[in-house]
């Protein structure tokens, strides 16, 4: 029986991953080989021309082979003015970005050195406003063979890998998004546009997608 999720860390992670942490305890690991092009540094808005990854520059390291928890983020870009500037072009009209922007402006003030800590910390105010009650813990050291009670989606939940119609613990469903007149439905993208287009229901749509229900909402 699962009773823990292992997860890597993500920035701004998408939907499933937490679908993940409204599931239940979950594991973050802290040791496993940094790798770029994925949800440790990136995340996948949608604005008014489309999809947009927007990515978190990080400093060069001297080996290929750096821990998750000891990357540097790097500010020789204005990439958080960048970033903000493109929330609120995309979400500035959706039903909830007045509502807890000013919740989400300061990731984008404030300068963190550490990458797993900005991601931990945006983990926890997201949590906060989406009502999850957050259960997680870290590893010690890198956990290479994870035990039978516990579900590793370290590798799983990629922005390259996309998702699969018979994955059991995530079926995404439609909701309300800003130009889904002009693209359509855009599953999986940043828990951030889930939490600005619907607000204290995005939790319903959670625990809708973790149960697989194909409920539109």
């Amino acid at each position: 029986m699962i009773k823990r999720t292992l997860l890597s860390q993500a920035c701004f992670g998408p939907v499933e991953y937490y679908a993940c942490l409204n599931k239940g305890p979950a594991i973050i690991e802290k040791h496993s080989h940094y790798s770029r092009q994925s949800y440790r540094n990136r995340y996948n808005i949608v604005g008014a021309n489309g999809p947009l990854a927007l990515t978190i520059p990080v400093e060069k390291q001297k080996s290929q082979k750096v821990a998750d928890k000891d990357v540097k983020i790097a500010y020789h870009t204005p990439w958080q003015n960048n970033h903000w500037n493109s929330l609120v072009s995309a979400y500035n009209s959706s039903p909830f970005f007045q509502f807890y922007c000013d919740e989400i402006e300061p990731f984008f003030k404030e300068k963190h050195t550490w990458l797993f800590d900005f991601n931990i910390k945006t983990m926890e105010v997201i949590s906060d406003l989406l009502g999850i009650d957050l259960q997680i813990s870290f590893t010690d050291e890198f956990m290479n063979i994870p035990g039978k009670e516990i579900l590793d989606l370290r590798e799983s939940i990629h922005p390259k890998k996309p998702l699969k119609s018979g994955d059991s613990f995530f079926k995404p469903i439609a909701y309300k998004q800003v130009f889904d007149d002009r693209h359509g439905f855009i599953s999986n993208l940043s828990i951030l546009d889930l939490l600005f287009n619907k607000g204290p229901e995005a939790i319903l749509v959670l625990e809708n997608e973790t149960l697989g229900s194909g409920k539109n909402m």
